[in-house]
């Protein structure tokens, strides 16, 4: 596994991060909606492409996971995605789940889906050169959730995934995200989130998943939301790093935060302060999505042929995330 191990730490080493580009056609149709761009696979692999070709790829980012759509596409110099990405000294992934579903025994909650004929997909993605693969979770906080069938079930479907993932040479990301959305606290976040990647990792200890070759991806512990409470964004970084360094084994080698609701700079910060009082030996790094790309895609948007214009605000996102995975971030050098 130690093949497994160098992977992970090449995607998240040396301020590295990742580009979580694996948006569904759906959600991708909503994006380019929301900028009034039609949502044609041409336009969706040209949005794509012009970030896997901007140049803070080779020093910002480690992994880009895709999604089945793009992993397929051949790029407009006719190579395949992964090789694309891989040309960039980046890792190619691919989001494995098939999406969250509503659990049986508790409406009001979800259970993601995809474990039926994984084993194949798994070998196919392989081929097409993936060198990692995702699959979320996703629970709600309110006073009754997630509920310990919920915490079960997802635990149990991420460990089950890891250990397929694994057996095919990949590195698995395990995302257990508690969502924002509520009006919940800062502290029920923290006991939620605590309890829930306890729950993953006694799963994936049980389906004997090796730790040394895995990324976590957890949200970070904020008040919800609707919630009344706010709190400092050095209290959010002190309560992330105190709920992770009780929840997580420390063979993991890295952490890569999703930016879950947050704006571009709050990720960026929080991730900052994070790194800054960080005095455990796991990387913490970035898995973000919109807080890479939607400065970028509203400027693309302007002019969907201006590759050198949409790479440069790419560039500085990158950038201003890698600074941050090091601890090294300010507001002077945002601005």
């Amino acid at each position: 596994m130690t093949e497994l191990y160098n992977i992970a730490l090449e995607i998240l080493g040396n301020g590295k991060g990742i580009l979580a580009a694996d948006e569904s056609t759906a959600t991708m149709t909503k994006r380019l909606d929301s900028v009034n761009v039609q949502s044609t696979s041409e336009n969706r692999l040209l949005f794509r492409e012009t970030l896997f070709k901007a140049s803070a790829m080779k020093d910002c980012i480690g992994g880009v996971i895709l999604y089945d759509e793009t992993i397929k596409q051949i790029s407009s110099e006719k190579n395949t995605i992964p090789k694309l990405i891989s040309s960039m000294g980046s890792h190619p992934g691919i989001k494995v789940d098939t999406g969250a579903k509503v659990l049986a025994g508790s409406s009001d909650e979800k259970i993601t889906e995809g474990l039926d004929g994984l084993r194949e997909r798994l070998k196919e993605y392989y081929k097409l050169g993936a060198k990692f693969t995702k699959w979320r979770g996703v629970y709600n906080i309110t006073k009754d959730f997630p509920s310990k069938l919920s915490i079960c079930s997802n635990a149990h479907a991420l460990a089950r995934y890891s250990a397929m993932v694994q057996e095919c040479n990949m590195v698995p990301i395990v995302e257990p995200e508690l969502l924002m959305d509520g009006d919940h606290t800062a502290k029920d976040c923290y006991q939620k989130t605590s309890e829930v990647i306890k729950k993953c990792f006694e799963e994936l200890i049980l389906h004997k998943v090796d730790l040394k070759g895995i990324i976590l991806k957890p949200n970070m512990i904020l008040p919800g939301n609707k919630s009344k409470e706010k709190i400092s964004n050095e209290e959010v970084a002190k309560l992330t790093l105190d709920c992770l360094k009780n929840s997580v084994p420390s063979e993991v080698p890295g952490i890569a935060f999703l930016s879950g609701g947050q704006s571009e700079i709050e990720a960026t910060e929080n991730l900052n302060l994070i790194n800054k009082i960080n005095n455990t030996n796991f990387i913490m790094s970035f898995s973000y999505g919109r807080a890479l790309q939607q400065s970028a895609l509203k400027f693309w948007s302007k002019n969907i042929q201006d590759t050198e214009g949409t790479q440069k605000v790419f560039n500085h996102r990158a950038k201003m995330n890698t600074l941050a995975a090091q601890g090294k971030w300010s507001k002077e050098i945002e601005n």
